[in-house]
This record gives structure tokens, sequence and C-alpha cells, in this order.
């Protein structure tokens, strides 16, 4: 059975949740309502074989409303078919149901995207944080939170003042440049490599 077909199953049994149906290289995306997560995910996993999840992973969007996405990356081991799900999350209520009890592998996505982007699952068995420390305050991969990081009333467990941008692979200077113009040791001519060089034989 293919993505497609696939799809249109869990159209056929949850025709009030799909929201969207999009194909892109061979690969189906289902838009669905975050109030009937968990019915299409036990849907998806007990009817139509969806036994793992490959990855569950967030997005920011923003500037729009609803503000956030969560993208659901599901598998059939016996099918050896992909599909994914997306669900909208509003900025104002940023909750949604866990699927860790679906899949366990969920489990420490979860967490991550709790972490870094600050949307709860309700229902999870151990949310908390799993890079930043306990206390940290802010989203890091949040789109509103800036580079250099912020400033925490955390003193004595890690940085608590904003870092220099002093250089470094992720800061970069807005330029219709190429990625070579762009970084910022191309602010340092002596620093530069001609491109010839590297095609030189040895």
């Amino acid at each position: 059975m293919t993505s497609d077909e696939m799809s249109d199953k869990l159209r056929e049994a949850f025709p009030a949740a799909i929201i969207d149906q999009s194909r892109f290289r061979d690969e189906s995306t289902l838009r669905i309502q975050a109030s009937a997560l968990r019915d299409v995910c036990l849907h998806a996993r007990d009817t139509l074989g969806f036994n793992y999840l490959i990855d569950l992973s967030s997005v920011d969007h923003f500037g729009n409303e609803p503000r956030y996405e969560v993208v659901y990356e599901l598998y059939s081991m016996k099918d050896c078919v992909h599909l994914r799900l997306k669900i909208s999350v509003s900025e104002d209520d940023c909750t949604v149901p866990t699927v860790s009890d679906i899949w366990p592998t969920a489990d420490w996505h979860e967490r991550e995207v709790y972490d870094m982007m600050g949307i709860q699952f309700s229902n999870h068995p151990d949310l908390r944080r799993i890079l930043m420390w306990d206390g940290y305050p802010y989203h890091p991969l949040r789109k509103d939170f800036p580079l250099q990081g912020k400033q925490s009333d955390l003193p004595g467990v890690a940085f608590t003042e904003p870092a220099p941008l002093a250089g470094g692979p992720f800061v970069t200077v807005p330029t219709d440049g190429t990625t070579q113009v762009r970084e910022p040791r191309a602010r340092h001519a002596g620093d530069l490599v001609p491109p010839e060089k590297f095609l030189a034989e040895p």
C-alpha cells in the first residue's frame, strides 16, 4: 500500500479532521485538526500499521497565527511507507496531547520540542527540559530568541550574560553575496582563501 493510499484511508476514517493533503517528491502530508490528533494517531498505528514514529519536530512561523506547527513523521515497517502529519498550535495555547503512550520514541522528542520551542505536551509522563538546564526561562529555537542569547538570573548554574558575537560559523552579515561573502571571516580580507586555491592541484 502506498503513502497516498494510506492518506486516503485516513481521510475516509476522519473526513472532518483532515484539513489539507499534499504530496511532494513521493511523500504524503496530512494537516489535521489538533483536537483529533490522538484519534488519528491511534488509527494510523492500530489500523494502518504505522508502528514507528521516526521523528517529532516543531516549526516557528513567527509573525503568523497560529504561530507553531508540530510535525510527526510516521513509518510502517511492514509496508515500508512513510507518512507525515502536521498540526497547528496557537501562540495563546501552546499545548497539544502527548503521543508518547502511542509511540514511546515520542518521549524525548516531545521533551526537546518543549525545551526548545516551549510547546507543552499534556499527559506526558516526564515533561522536563532535556538540553537546557532546569529553571532556564527561555526557549532558544523560537525565532524571536536572539542569536547571542538572553540574560538569565541563574548565577552559578550557567552563563547569565548574553554571549558577545565576535565571530564564528553562525554570525553572518545580511547580503546578497555568496556564502563566502556572508561568512564572518569575509570581513577580514587577510583571512580569505582565494577560491582558485581550492581548485589547484596538490
